[in-house]
């Protein structure tokens, strides 16, 4: 308890794990390369890559945008892995 008999307001906070995905997957289905998902969603095959061995967490936009290519929603792609 704080002073004034306030009890201590507690307040959680989230810390997103690792951001697992299925691009790889996905772009397999569609039988789209790297380069092609890139150059739809406006970012480099670098980064595409990076999405799809878990080294770069996307954006909430790119991940929508990806998402939106395939016809699918956000949490068919990705998903957080809660530490």
């Amino acid at each position: 308890m704080r002073e004034g008999g306030a009890a201590a307001h507690t307040r959680r906070t989230f810390m997103p794990g690792q951001v697992k995905t299925k691009i790889k997957e996905y772009r397999a289905r569609h039988n789209m390369k790297q380069e092609e998902l890139a150059a739809k969603v406006g970012v480099r095959r670098e980064t595409i890559y990076h999405l799809e061995k878990g080294r770069y967490n996307p954006s909430l936009v790119l991940a929508y945008s990806i998402a939106k290519v395939f016809g699918v929603t956000i949490e068919e792609i990705f998903e957080i892995e809660e530490e």
